[in-house]
């Protein structure tokens, strides 16, 4: 059977409003074809034949594949875009039909949130090209590829080295969601440019994960009480204001600290469900307001998430694995 892998580029990754507020750096198109070309790279190292990919509408792919190596085929799926995040989640339905191994994504926490919508039990290798990048990791990308790769080709065990992530899922007016890192009740009525930045503007989170070193609402979390993308717990927040008592330093963009007050704060049980108090406005999903809101919404944390491959011991699986095939081979 062919062993193929599946690519999923979002350009808009790391080009959002948070450039004007904040001081996060611009991703620029030439950079993510070149990451797009070492993962590439990486694939075909470790033996996969055939790439799936989601054709961008940017010309990052094309760059990417322009002059590339003629060892594995590259192949766009048949999808006509929207340039919305559904065609992320379309590919990532199209891709697990197809039956690959893995899907490499380059983008942020929403980019992974719409794939995660449509990967099932398809692991992800998750490359940050995007602002808030708490989901994806910061890997190299013919290191990604090489990990992508031996999970595809079945040389490191996808169940050895993957894990489960949670997810916040919320249910508001009748429409169910999820975020993989954050949800947010919000005092804006309307969608706007999406993108959260302003503290005063949230009144409560619930959080999969809090850690301190994290960049957006999940760092305020991470101020309060850590809790780390395997451990099975969650966190609710309710912020105050600045005459609040407790304050707590967060990062919510880059080159964006700000001090925020904090009214209470607990610690959540897998699918113990709260309520947010959103009033007429907004529930926002990993830092993007998403879903209207008249009232109040309900949240739980769970272990619903997609499954995502651990890089680092997805290569430190490797050796033995690839010295026994390499002299199945002869080549050893």
């Amino acid at each position: 059977m062919t062993s193929t892998a599946g690519l999923i580029v979002n350009p808009a990754a790391g080009r959002d409003i948070r450039r004007l507020v904040g001081l996060a750096s611009m991703m620029p198109h030439h950079e993510k074809a070149a990451i797009v070309r070492r993962v590439l790279r990486g694939l075909e190292w470790a033996g996969v034949e055939r790439v799936l990919f989601l054709a961008d509408g940017a010309g990052i792919m094309g760059a990417a594949l322009d002059g590339a190596q003629a060892g594995i085929r590259v192949e766009p799926l048949p999808i006509q875009l929207e340039h919305r995040a559904a065609d992320s989640s379309e590919a990532a339905r199209r891709l697990a039909e197809a039956g690959v191994g893995v899907i490499v994504t380059l983008g942020g926490d929403g980019t992974n949130r719409a794939v995660a919508a449509g990967c099932g039990d398809v692991p992800l290798v998750a490359v940050s090209t995007g602002t808030n990048n708490v989901f994806p990791s910061m890997v190299e990308g013919t290191v990604a590829g090489l990990a992508a790769g031996l999970v595809a080709t079945g040389q490191v065990a996808a169940a050895a080295v993957s894990r489960r992530s949670k997810r916040v899922e919320v249910s508001v007016d009748g429409a169910e969601d999820f975020a993989l890192v954050d949800a947010a009740a919000c005092r804006d009525a309307f969608r706007g440019a999406a993108a959260i930045w302003d503290p005063a503007r949230v009144s409560a989170l619930v959080l999969a994960r809090a850690e301190p070193w994290a960049v957006g609402l999940s760092s305020i979390g991470g101020a309060l009480e850590a809790i780390s993308a395997g451990e099975p717990a969650g966190l609710y927040v309710e912020l105050g204001d600045g005459r609040t008592q407790r304050q707590v330093r967060a990062i919510l963009a880059p080159g964006l600290p700000a001090w925020v007050g904090v009214a209470r704060w607990r610690r959540l049980a897998l699918g113990e469900e709260v309520e947010l108090e959103t009033g007429t406005g907004t529930v926002a999903l990993d830092g993007e307001r998403e879903l209207p809101a008249r009232g109040t919404a309900r949240a739980r944390v769970t272990r619903n998430g997609p499954l995502v491959v651990d890089v680092r011991a997805a290569l430190a699986a490797a050796p033995a694995s690839t010295v026994a095939a390499r002299a199945a081979k002869g080549t050893g």
